[in-house]
């Protein structure tokens, strides 16, 4: 799993994060796949194309296996504006989907890919670090991004903002700083993945998720 300070579980200092949460889980399967948390904090999607090659090749398993799939979250860090609420974005939307499409590509090469979507920030704590400004407008649409070119590339993707956004309640799931999900939001997330249909499916989980008691 590759990605940023959401992967990583920061805000999260009880369950170590969604991550965690599902190597966890994940253990306690027989034959279930061995999670790696790759997630870093500050990674933007130009820093994780960068490192992308060099820590997928090196975490294989028993019998030089390489990895069998790349999990991919990243692209929060990348929608800030800059030193002001009307600043340049980190990586221009145009930028973001050109460099989506070539990590997607490079990706591809090493491994199955899956991507996530990304979460919701809180606007009235803005800036982020003193300097950083998101907002829900441009977040929802470098998640739109994410999904034009996972669609384009035939990758499953798994959309968070608008069903978290959906929960009446949604700010509670958000640390104070506005950007990072906090205990509860991980484990919110935690459970999406669990039972996303795409990751159990390349997981060969489904039959056993699927099973109701006799």
């Amino acid at each position: 799993m590759l990605g940023d300070s959401g992967v990583y579980g920061w805000g999260d200092p009880d369950g170590g994060g969604w991550c965690e949460q599902l190597r966890r889980h994940w253990m306690e399967i027989p034959c279930g796949p061995v999670l790696y948390n790759l997630g870093v904090r500050g990674d933007g999607l130009e820093r994780l194309a960068a490192r992308l090659e060099a820590e997928v090749r090196c975490r294989g398993e028993l019998r030089r296996q390489g990895p069998q799939g790349i999990l991919l979250g990243i692209g929060l860090n990348d929608t800030a504006r800059v030193g002001r609420p009307d600043g340049r974005h980190q990586l221009a939307p145009e930028a973001f989907l050109f460099g989506l499409q070539q990590l997607l590509h490079q990706a591809g090469q090493l491994a199955p890919v899956m991507v996530i979507g990304l979460t919701p920030v809180d606007e009235a704590v803005m800036p982020f670090a003193g300097c950083l400004w998101y907002d829900l407008a441009t977040v929802r649409h470098y998640e739109g991004l994410l999904e034009e070119a996972c669609l384009e590339a035939d990758v499953p993707f798994l959309p968070l903002l608008d069903g978290l956004l959906e929960d009446p309640h949604w700010l509670r799931l958000l640390d104070s700083d506005g950007l990072h999900l906090n205990s509860a939001g991980h484990r919110r997330l935690y459970e999406r993945l669990k039972h996303w249909p795409a990751l159990l499916r390349w997981a060969s989980l489904e039959p056993q998720q699927s099973r109701t008691p006799a």
